[in-house]
């Protein structure tokens, strides 16, 4: 695992910024609109959004006097990948023990 990978699945360890990660994975909002489907305040989003970024998995961009925030398609990719090949790894070693127990 990069530390790439591990910084994303570490951000999306916490609740709020998974929440913040699948309401964008939805549609593209802005910090506002976020805050008010949310318990925090339009700070804390801001700075859930913040670390989101650092970690590619958000991207935004002005529209008029408001950013809206939208999902990375690279950083999901990349986090994909990764379970991808941990997926892979888990059935070859479920194969590789079945064939044992024969």
């Amino acid at each position: 695992m990069s530390t790439y990978q591990m910084a994303a699945l570490g951000a999306l360890g916490d609740p709020t910024r998974r929440a913040i990660f699948e309401l964008l994975a939805d549609r593209p909002r802005a910090v506002g609109e976020l805050a008010r489907e949310l318990p925090v305040s339009r700070p804390a989003v801001s700075q859930h959004l913040r670390v989101l970024k650092e970690v590619e998995l958000v991207l935004d961009h002005a529209e008029g006097t408001r950013r809206l925030y939208r999902v990375d398609p690279r950083g999901v990719a990349a986090l994909r990948d990764y379970l991808d090949q941990l997926w892979d790894n888990a059935l070859a070693a479920f194969a590789a023990a079945a064939e044992e127990d024969t």
